[in-house]
């Protein structure tokens, strides 16, 4: 009887600890997409929850650090690298590249990534990133997220501050032309990645179910459709917000995610992050 009650026991510990969720720190580092996370007030509570709770409430065993800064590029990460409390962990995520595309930062060459040549360009920032987290913790899982692609972003607390979508270059360069680089540092460190330009879905059809602007011949608001909007004008100093609440679709301001978007990208890490 008692061998058989021991055996049990041993039973019932080894059952518990087979299905007892390993215990994973996962530190994200980002832009204000990952920033936002923490700060649903400034999305005007467009938004729920961000993609790291989701996350985290799909894979109970996985605790995240937000390193997410409200407009920083991978130049301005890197640059500040050592001042920004990066912790050892088991996971890192970087989610960059959309600032520097807006900034003009130049992509550079993957030779600029292999060389180090520095934090001017896209490579050569990501080189620095990389190179920190490996110091922090040569086994961890690294997940490079590329940029999504982009509607005419218009921040809802101050419109002035607004930008064009994907759809045509800043200062020469295409958003893809960052996608590609982000790809193929992938590639050579043989890194998870999460192509959100590529396979999320949220594309410029759906970034936003219309954009409400004035009609240049009526001066009438109008509700224009992708691809129509791009072609209309925006007055920051005189329009309406161009993005009502029932505008929202995949963003909710052309840019940043809506709970649709996060959803979109909380499942394709979870699909990554359940095999850690």
């Amino acid at each position: 009887m008692k061998k058989w009650l021991f055996g049990l026991l041993i039973a019932t510990v080894v059952a518990a600890t087979a299905f007892t969720p390993r215990k994973i720190t996962w530190v994200a580092i980002g832009d204000s997409i990952t920033y936002l996370n923490e700060h649903l007030d400034e999305t005007g509570n467009r938004i729920t929850k961000g993609y790291m709770t989701r996350v985290a409430e799909k894979l109970p065993g996985i605790r995240y650090i937000n390193k997410g800064y409200n407009g920083w590029t991978s130049g301005g990460i890197a640059d500040a690298i050592e001042k920004l409390d990066l912790v050892k962990a088991d996971v890192y995520s970087v989610f960059l590249g959309t600032n520097d595309w807006w900034a003009g930062r130049p992509v550079g060459h993957l030779s600029d990534y292999l060389d180090k040549t520095g934090n001017s360009t896209v490579y050569g920032a990501f080189r620095t990133i990389t190179d920190k987290l490996k110091s922090l913790n040569k086994n961890a899982r690294i997940i490079l997220i590329t940029p999504l692609q982009r509607g005419d972003f218009v921040y809802i607390a101050n419109m002035k501050n607004n930008a064009w979508g994907s759809y045509k270059a800043k200062n020469g360069q295409q958003l893809s032309q960052v996608v590609a680089a982000i790809d193929s540092i992938a590639d050579y460190e043989h890194f998870d990645r999460v192509d959100l330009y590529n396979k999320s879905g949220i594309t410029l059809e759906n970034m936003v179910k219309y954009k409400q602007l004035k009609d240049p011949a009526t001066g009438s608001y109008r509700e224009y459709r992708w691809p129509d909007y791009k072609e209309i004008p925006f007055h920051p100093d005189t329009d309406e917000y161009p993005y009502p609440i029932d505008a929202i679709d995949m963003t909710y301001d052309g840019l940043h995610p809506s709970d649709k978007g996060f959803a979109v990208i909380a499942d394709m890490l979870v699909n990554i992050m359940k095999d850690y």
